[in-house]
């Protein structure tokens, strides 16, 4: 961090110290008389005085926060009328009073109209559900809230309702149908719960059921979840809960990655920060009212497993043999809970509906996160040439310890190990690695350059920057380089590409563009004083807010902040119409240039452009990527639709969906897998421990079928011998001469 704004950060923390004593010493007045009305008033002060980019909080930001803050809490559009949304049109140019201190009305009145409206909503479902519905009538649903109006009447809001409980009956009732039919000639089960005297289960036969049967059991199914999803919104949606939405909802405003803590919240954000993670390292996330899986920790159980992906839809959650409960309306709170359990080693089985409309069951143990998964780790390539891979799953470094772990430290241990094996050229894999420790990320470049400025940070009103650069004149590898990037690349991950493009020091390859956040943040508390166990006990814990501070940029001037870095070589991606990059956020902060830093770009044994444009030719006339491409596009089109209502209709879409993914499925499987193997010197350190082992095979079987490695790896190739060609002219040349 830059000297110059460490005085800043003082300043912002006495600010809060002064505001924190004034709103409790004193009372009356134009001070804030709730402990709301503190929160609001500090988290202000914090965003207009410390916040890198402030957005000004007039009467713009104030109408800007009332529709942000409007569709957090109802963002499907079945909850308000338009009446409601009409009606709170006259705080649209109130909000920015109240954080400068206003008396609070905006946030109750609006939480009283969604109760009120909540209430409404929850006695639909019991008539609606009570009757059975017509699958053969032609009619469609759309889910997407963004493409939704508010309905004008009680009628229109319960027709909607009806349409949206007929979706989830037709799904639920499509796959008992499909069930039936795939267990209608199976032989009978055994049932885990009819043991008999000699310790061996009956049988448990196969019950054929009509299809009204189905029908009424699909509906009861509804029925149970919906009243738990508005009992949990009901208990959830506490005042104090509301509240930080609403907080959130303002300073989600001035950009996405300044977050307001409650005081238990901020507690549990400390306890991520720690490093310490229990159950299976999945962090969920609430949409269409379904339980999703938003991303996956590296080197946890769901991503060891390989069969758990983002967007995976979590259906219901078994403990061990035991009935799994179906979560379909849970709150995320609660699922996590069902999902942690109590103890590392214990299984949890995950149901989950998979993006195509799949279902599949995933047995997990559950586990404290090793940090042996999340370190550097490397593997060899064999092939035209022998290519050496590296792994990083994450820009780590363990400040507790001044001898422990960095992965700068462990990256150059893994370049040692080979470079004796006689590596021709090395991999660095950064995909989903979403970033970690800046001066990490520069003594890592540092092994690949000579010296020189890695990237350049700016706080707010700092006309200069600050340079962080590689003093060490000494580089570690001067061979051919490849960097592999994707959408969940972000911060440090971006910093190291970016450093490696400038410098033209080795080939950027991955999805469109990386993940585009170049900010920095910094958790600073509302209330100081509650931090201090000396008057934590007389002190009001206002909790704490992750304040952006700082911007990233290039050595060239561009910042990564929004765009990102966009590989030299563009491969189709997957995930690419999930749209979760920083761009896709309304309210991210803007792109930016300053002055470029001085430089001077690396000179290579081969021709940049000549491996790249070659590479854009093979990506561009595969006939994999571009059936890949085009199914991609056909997806992201397909989900953008109304779903039909009627169950032919309903089941042919679905059917067409699973092909599509099926044979995206197939289009990611290499015909033929590479070679890859454990370095020698890597082998000896496994042992006979079986849990290391069984990790070991995971990550290499994962290499092998990898199809973004594959093509990795023959931009390498030309590079190599691009590079031999030189060499070999080179050493003519001179012998010639001699």
């Amino acid at each position: 961090m830059s000297k110059k704004f460490l005085p800043v950060l003082l300043v912002l923390t006495v600010a809060s110290l002064f505001v924190a004593f004034q709103t409790q010493g004193r009372g009356g007045g134009d001070n804030p008389k709730t402990k709301n009305e503190k929160i609001l008033r500090n988290v202000g002060m914090l965003l207009e005085q410390g916040h890198y980019s402030p957005k000004n909080i007039n009467d713009s930001f104030s109408k800007q926060v009332l529709n942000r803050f409007v569709k957090d809490l109802d963002e499907d559009k079945s909850i308000f009328l338009q009446s409601d949304i009409d009606s709170f049109s006259k705080f649209e140019n109130r909000i920015d009073d109240e954080i400068h201190g206003a008396k609070l009305e905006s946030f109750y009145a609006i939480n009283d109209s969604y109760t009120r409206r909540l209430n409404q909503a929850s006695q639909y479902f019991t008539d609606l559900l009570s009757k059975p519905f017509d699958f053969t009538k032609d009619e469609n649903v759309l889910l997407d809230g963004d493409k939704l109006s508010y309905p004008k009447t009680e009628a229109d809001k319960k027709e909607a309702w009806r349409k949206r409980l007929k979706y989830m009956v037709l799904s639920k009732y499509s796959d008992m149908l499909d069930d039936r039919e795939a267990n209608k000639n199976k032989k009978p089960l055994f049932a885990a719960d009819s043991a008999g005297a000699l310790g061996k289960a009956a049988p448990k036969k196969f019950v054929y059921k009509a299809d009204s049967t189905l029908e009424r059991e699909a509906r009861d199914m509804i029925r149970k979840q919906i009243d738990r999803y508005f009992t949990t919104l009901k208990t959830h949606n506490t005042n104090d809960e509301l509240f930080s939405s609403f907080v959130n909802a303002i300073t989600g405003e001035m950009d996405p990655h300044s977050n307001y803590f409650a005081p238990v919240d901020s507690r549990g954000f400390n306890e991520m920060m720690s490093g310490k993670f229990y159950g299976i390292g999945a962090q969920l996330k609430e949409e269409e009212s379904k339980i999703k899986i938003a991303s996956l920790i590296t080197g946890m159980p769901a991503w060891k497993s390989g069969e758990i992906g983002v967007n995976d839809e979590v259906i219901k959650i078994g403990q061990g043999n035991a009935e799994p409960v179906d979560v379909t309306g849970y709150a995320v709170t609660d699922a996590v809970k069902l999902i942690r359990g109590s103890e590392a080693g214990t299984e949890v089985r995950l149901t989950v509906r998979k993006p195509d409309g799949s279902i599949k069951i995933v047995s997990l143990k559950r586990g404290e996160i090793k940090l042996e998964d999340t370190f550097a780790k490397s593997a060899i390539i064999k092939g035209e040439h022998k290519i050496g891979y590296i792994y990083l799953p994450e820009f780590y470094m363990d400040f507790e310890k001044p001898n422990g772990a960095k992965c700068s430290e462990d990256v150059a241990k893994e370049i040692v190990k080979l470079k004796a094996e006689n590596v021709e050229g090395i991999v660095m894999d950064l995909r989903g690695n979403g970033g970690g420790s800046l001066p990490e990320v520069v003594k890592m470049a540092g092994l690949f350059i000579e010296d020189g400025p890695i990237c350049q940070v700016r706080g707010r009103d700092e006309k200069q920057p600050y340079l962080w650069k590689d003093r060490d004149k000494s580089i570690l590898y001067s061979g051919p380089l490849t960097v592999m990037v994707d959408e969940g690349s972000a911060s440090a991950s971006e910093i190291f590409a970016a450093a490696i493009q400038d410098y033209k020091r080795g080939i950027i390859i991955g999805s469109t563009s990386t993940y585009g956040k170049g900010t920095v943040q910094r958790t600073i508390p509302l209330n100081p004083e509650a931090e201090n166990p000396a008057f934590a006990k007389n002190t009001e814990d206002l909790g704490t807010v992750k304040l952006t501070l700082q911007k990233f940029y290039r050595i060239n001037g561009g910042a990564t902040q929004l765009k990102g870095v966009t590989p030299d070589v563009v491969i189709p991606d997957r995930y690419e119409f999930f749209k979760s990059r920083e761009k896709d956020n309304d309210a991210a902060l803007n792109w930016d240039e300053i002055n470029k830093a001085d430089y001077h770009p690396w000179v290579s044994t081969y021709s940049s452009d000549a491996v790249i444009n070659a590479a854009k030719d093979q990506v561009n006339t595969s006939s994999t990527f571009q059936s890949m491409k085009q199914q991609i596009e056909w997806i992201d089109k397909k989900n953008d639709k109304e779903v039909s209502l009627n169950l032919t209709k309903y089941k042919a879409d679905l059917q067409q969906m699973k092909t599509a993914y099926k044979q995206l499925d197939s289009l990611y499987k290499l015909p033929k897998e590479l070679t890859v193997l454990n370095n020698p010197a890597d082998t000896t350190g496994l042992g006979t421990d079986k849990d290391r082992m069984d990790r070991n095979k995971q990550f290499l079987d994962r290499l092998k079928g990898d199809i973004y490695v594959d093509e990795t790896v023959k931009v390498m190739n030309n590079m190599i011998n691009q590079t031999n060609i030189a060499v070999n002219a080179a050493s003519a040349e001179s012998k010639k001469q001699n």
